[in-house]
Parts: structure tokens; C-alpha cells; sequence
């Protein structure tokens, strides 16, 4: 208690009003909303100066904060609209992917063992018909999920503006606050300094991906005989979905997964296999990268992700890295670790 009596009441109750909001941006599936305004408002405050050097005058950084908040939000919209027209399109439709599919699973027939490729269906016809039989008997739980997609894509738009009008906010005239006020925007600060050291650890785990996943298909696989279609292009896929934490690696491995199937089964295996061995290894190469940058030990960060995943799940494994900056640097800088 003599610790605790030492800190201002004012700090307390915002330490405790900062975890309860990160309590229940977990709890009520918030937390996109949370990291949309986090990326936007770092994005947007990293990115304001550059304009802000070729404009003069009073009111040039607000200037700057506005015209880059309009660009970020309207880009990661554009994005989002991008992809839902992608799969409303001819290229993107279920007859489509359909036959994509059927001609991957054709080229895979002959390599797989007879036991297995008597499950497969024999055309687009029974695949179709396959597909459709399993959707009316999920209907209720893919209705559920098409609710839960708009309401995520909601969240994620509306997460994005309030990161663009806080952004927006630091470059006014700071209004007068009281002791709770100040120790609440100290809060949000350091928040948002996690959220930035680990971004910036992400790319470099990101690039370490990418380099160990171009090596095996742009050189290993070539030196065995064996060339995938669209190598560069699953490189880049490899270095952006790298930059998305734990599901980034999900998205990147069923992409070239699948792509390897095209060409063989047994190199959709090794590929496979090779993709889960690099990342089983990063997975501690990146607890080392991310404490390096949150001033953690490795073994600190992968417990963290371990209690949080056990506790919220997938969200929770997400969250970890950025909330457990946050909570040692607040502890480290009240002297108490």
C-alpha cells in the first residue's frame, strides 16, 4: 500500500479506467475498432510533415493532419471496396472459383493416393452441388457470419475516422484540463507509442517472412525443378499479410498452400511443411524482435500472448504484443519494474 499511496489519485483512476477500456474492447469485439484508430492516427501523424514541408503559413499543420487523414481513410476504404467488387465480379464469382478449384484438384488427381482422390468430385457440376448442400445445412451460421463481416467492416471505418478526428484534435488549441484529464491523455498516449514500436516490429517481422519464403520459391524450388505460377506476386502477398499479426502468416500459407497444388500434391506438401517449420521458428524470432522494441524479454511477450490467447482467443493473441507494451512501459516508467 505505501506504493500505491505514493501515486496521485488522479493516476490511479486512470490506470484503472485505461484497462477496464482495454478490457472491453476485447470483450464487446472492439478491438478492430481500437487498432483502425491506433494505425490511422500513428499513419497520420508519421506521414503529416512530409506535407506540412511543402506548405507555409498559419494553420499548415492542420492543413497537413487533415489532407492525410482523408487520403488514409479513403485508400483503406477503397481497399475494403476493392475486395468486396473483386468477388462480386465475373473473376471473383462461385462459378469461378469453382472451376479454378476443379482445375487444381484435376492437375492433383493423378498424384494423389486412390483412397483420396475417390472423395473428390468428379466436376463443377457435383462441386456445386457439394457447395450448395453444405450451405443449406450452415445457412443459419453463414447468415451469422455475413452479420458479424458488415459489422466488422463498420467497426473498422468507424475506428478509422475517430483515429483521423483524435489525430485531428492534437493539432488544436489544448483545452484546459484537470488532473484526471491530463493522466487520462497521458494514457492514450503511451498507448498509442506501443501500438507504434510494435508496427514498426511487425515490418521488420514481415520482411524477415518474406526474405525466408522468397528464398524457398524463387530459389529453392527452382533448383529442384519446380517453378509456381505467380512467384512474385506470392512474394508480395507473403510481405503484406506479414504485416497483419498471427493471421498474416494464415492468409500467406493458404495462398501459395494452394497455388503449389496446381502444380503437384506432394509440392503443395512440402510447401506446407517448409511454411509451418519457417514460422513454428519465427514465432520465437518474433517474441525477440517484438521485446526488443517494447524493452521485454522473449519469454515475457510469449507468455503474455499465451494468457491472452487463453483467455479472449485469437482477438486476444492479437491484442497481446500492443497491450503488454503499454502495461510495462507504464510500470517501468513508475519505477515499479
Amino acid at each position: 500500500m505505501p506504493v500505491l499511496a505514493a501515486v496521485p489519485p488522479a493516476r490511479l483512476a486512470a490506470w484503472l479506467l485505461a484497462l477496464a477500456g482495454l478490457w472491453l474492447a476485447l470483450r464487446f469485439d472492439l478491438l478492430i475498432a481500437l487498432l483502425a484508430g491506433l494505425l490511422v492516427f500513428n499513419l497520420t501523424h508519421a506521414l503529416a510533415p512530409l506535407i506540412e514541408r511543402r506548405v507555409s503559413g498559419q494553420g499548415a499543420r492542420l492543413l497537413a493532419v487533415t489532407v492525410v487523414s482523408v487520403l488514409i481513410i479513403g485508400l483503406l476504404t477503397l481497399a475494403i471496396v476493392g475486395v468486396v467488387a473483386f468477388f462480386r465480379s465475373e473473376a471473383g464469382s462461385s462459378q469461378a472459383l469453382l472451376d479454378k478449384l476443379m482445375t487444381i484438384i484435376e492437375e492433383a488427381r493423378d498424384d494423389l493416393p486412390a483412397w483420396l482422390a475417390g472423395w473428390l468430385p468428379q466436376d463443377s457440376g457435383a462441386m456445386r452441388a457439394a457447395v450448395t448442400e453444405w450451405v443449406a445445412s450452415h445457412r443459419a451460421e453463414l447468415s451469422l457470419a455475413g452479420a458479424e463481416a458488415i459489422q466488422t467492416t463498420a467497426r473498422l471505418l468507424v475506428g478509422m475516422v475517430l483515429g483521423a478526428m483524435v489525430a485531428l484534435y492534437d493539432e488544436l488549441p489544448a483545452p484546459r484540463l484537470g488532473p484526471l484529464g491530463r493522466e487520462l491523455l497521458e494514457r492514450a498516449g503511451r498507448l498509442a507509442a506501443a501500438f507504434r514500436r510494435i508496427v514498426f516490429a511487425q515490418l521488420k517481422i514481415s520482411l524477415l517472412n518474406t526474405f525466408f519464403t522468397g528464398l524457398f520459391l524463387a530459389v529453392v524450388l527452382p533448383a529442384f525443378g519446380v517453378k509456381l505460377p505467380l512467384t512474385k506476386t506470392l512474394i508480395l502477398i507473403t510481405f503484406v499479410a506479414g504485416l497483419l499479426p498471427v493471421v498474416g502468416n494464415l492468409i500467406s500459407n493458404t495462398v501459395i498452400t494452394i497455388v503449389a497444388l496446381s502444380v503437384s500434391m506432394w509440392v503443395a506438401v512440402v510447401a506446407l511443411g517448409y511454411l509451418v517449420l519457417i514460422h513454428k521458428v519465427e514465432y520465437f524470432l518474433n517474441a525477440r524482435i517484438v521485446g526488443g522494441e517494447i524493452q521485454a524479454r522473449a519469454w515475457e511477450l510469449l507468455l503474455a500472448m499465451l494468457v491472452m490467447e487463453a483467455v479472449f482467443g485469437i482477438p486476444g493473441l492479437v491484442a497481446a504484443p500492443v497491450y503488454y507494451a503499454y502495461v510495462k512501459r507504464e510500470l517501468v516508467d513508475q519505477g515499479w519494474v
